[in-house]
């Protein structure tokens, strides 16, 4: 950044605050991404596939991409935030916890921005655990802090906050969701969503449908997973939606060796889903079977409906249809990966579809009306645990591949060929941009009593290497892969997402700590700036006629715009 640069954006922050957060117009919501200025919930839009209309940026001019301003955030009561040299606001603080107020990062931990940050108004919000912000758009201060102190559990992160009219909402790590003044900060109320002392924990970006708010949680031990649809006004519970059969009768309870079993068989949901508002179905997948690596009698089956695709109807909490991805997972594969809705040809008929990238290594393409399977394909060159992939289109485990005594060779490793970080997909390309990593692990059996097994018990595994990590870029028609670019170093999971825009551009993190901009047809590299671990997907929004782009690495958010 040049001196002059430097002297404007300090003397920015000499200037009186005068904005003030505005309420969101939820017609927005239904709108697509970049037909107004806004970011205003987890994937842009409803559709999930994270590509704006905004060309601004493109092509020709990318190479001018310019910082704008940076902001970093001291998470926890004792400090303040905003950028480096200005003063944070008063911390509100509220919480049924009893932790040191002044912890910050996660429960103690150094802070890593991993959410969606929302854009409305001139105003970002953003979260981390335990933590929620409102910051100005455009010199990046603190416009209000508030934090929430913990009872404990699993401070993994958290993947944003939802906004309905003038409030906005968090998941709390020891499972509350919390609203808030978009104003002020201040708490209009908390409701638990989750039991704490079964081990639930909860990270997801509430999702706003209407009057609804869509709420997630996860657990790694043996707690059933679901769906609840809370009131905006109120937080009382409108539906709960289980992904697991529950009692005798249920749909699905054929498919685990026991009904015991199937109730604290998990499936849970932690990462958003889309939403398709003519059919009012929330399409959203669900996580692995537990024990996650164990075959005990109650998991005998195909164990419905974890690591599968369901559609849910938000006005009543039902199930229209699902289609499962991984029948019998064995490697701890969730299928929680954001689906992305479409509209376009395949095989010369006009479907309304929805694309899928697996944490196993595979690519799936439905129609999102009714669940029919459309296209299987490998996207992992390094996966080979499947077997087959049957009439159904869904892969077929090898138990070979399972954690055995000897110990099996398997690649996707834990992490998956894939993982939370959102895919992103241009309707201009056809192609479905998704971040890759090709590693291996030896998979080791090391308890085969179901008690000792519980969760993601039972089972040790080594890591091998990585053949590297990859921006892939699969076109949807044929499952093939039409160009992948390696990021430097010996691979390992990337820890960001994917963005793509109408400017001809996709945007992603590189595991060498550059935010980079590709050609979206070739993944050709046209502009890059190193600016350490990207940490989020980036976003992009325009702010007074001006297109920026936002991504946030560790604690710190970053702007870039042309000048």
């Amino acid at each position: 950044m040049t001196l002059k640069k430097l002297l404007l954006t300090a003397s920015a922050g000499l200037l009186p605050v005068l904005l003030s957060a505005q309420a969101l117009d939820p017609s927005v919501l239904t709108k697509p991404l970049g037909s107004t200025d806004a970011w205003p919930t987890y994937s842009g839009d409803y559709s999930g596939k994270r590509f704006s209309s905004l060309k601004q940026i493109n092509q020709t001019n990318v190479k001018n991409l310019t910082l704008s301003w940076v902001g970093k955030v001291t998470p926890g009561a004792g400090g303040g935030g905003g950028r480096a040299g200005f003063g944070g606001s008063p911390v509100i603080i509220g919480g049924e916890g009893t932790a040191d107020p002044n912890a910050g990062g996660g429960f103690g931990g150094a802070a890593n921005i991993r959410a969606s940050i929302l854009q409305v108004g001139g105003v970002l919000y953003l979260s981390l655990p335990d933590n929620a912000w409102a910051v100005d758009a455009r010199d990046g201060h603190e416009i209000w802090h508030y934090f929430w102190k913990t009872k404990g559990g699993t401070h993994i992160g958290n993947r944003g906050l939802g906004m309905w009219n003038n409030y906005v909402y968090m998941e709390t790590p020891d499972d509350y969701i919390v609203c808030l003044d978009a104003a002020t900060g201040k708490e209009k109320w908390h409701k638990e969503i989750a039991n704490f002392n079964q081990q639930y924990f909860s990270t997801m970006s509430p999702i706003v449908i209407g009057n609804h708010i869509l709420t997630g949680t996860g657990n790694d031990l043996d707690e059933p997973g679901y769906i609840q649809s809370l009131d905006p006004e109120t937080g009382e519970v409108q539906w709960r939606f289980y992904t697991v059969p529950m009692k005798k009768g249920d749909p699905g309870v054929e498919t685990w060796g026991s009904l015991d079993g199937a109730k604290h068989g998990a499936g849970n949901v932690w990462i958003p889903g889309s939403y398709d508002p003519e059919t009012k179905l929330y399409i959203v997948g669900t996580g692995n079977p537990s024990p996650a690596y164990t075959n005990p009698q109650s998991r005998d089956g195909d164990n419905l409906y974890t690591c599968s695709i369901v559609a849910v109807n938000v006005e009543t909490g039902k199930m229209a249809w699902y289609y499962q991805l991984n029948p019998h997972d064995t490697h701890d594969w969730d299928s929680t990966e954001t689906p992305i809705l479409f509209d376009g040809d395949f095989k010369g008929k006009q479907r309304k579809m929805v694309a899928h990238a697996d944490r196993n290594g595979y690519f799936y393409v439905l129609d999102r009306l009714t669940g029919e399977h459309l296209l299987t394909s490998k996207f992992s060159d390094a996966a080979n645990w499947a077997k087959e992939v049957n009439a159904k289109g869904q892969t077929i485990r090898d138990p070979k591949k399972d954690s055995i005594v000897p110990g099996a060779l398997v690649s996707p490793n834990n992490g998956g060929a894939t993982n939370w970080p959102p895919p992103a997909f241009s309707p201009n390309t056809g192609l479905f941009y998704v971040p890759t990593n090709e590693a291996y692990a030896m998979y080791y059996l090391t308890e085969t009593d179901p008690r000792g097994a519980m969760g993601l018990g039972g089972k040790d595994e080594t890591g091998l290497g990585s053949l590297g990590s990859y921006l892939t870029a699969i076109d949807y028609k044929t499952g093939k892969t039409v160009w992948k670019h390696r990021y430097p170093g010996l691979g390992g999971n990337v820890g960001n997402g994917i963005l793509a825009t109408a400017g001809g551009l996709v945007f992603a993190g590189d595991a060498g700590g550059n935010l980079v901009a590709y050609n979206d047809a070739t993944g050709k590299i046209l502009w890059h700036s190193h600016i350490g671990n990207v940490s989020n997907a980036p976003e992009t929004y325009t702010l007074d006629g001006k297109q920026y782009i936002l991504v946030a690495a560790g604690d710190t958010m970053f702007t870039f715009c042309l000048y």
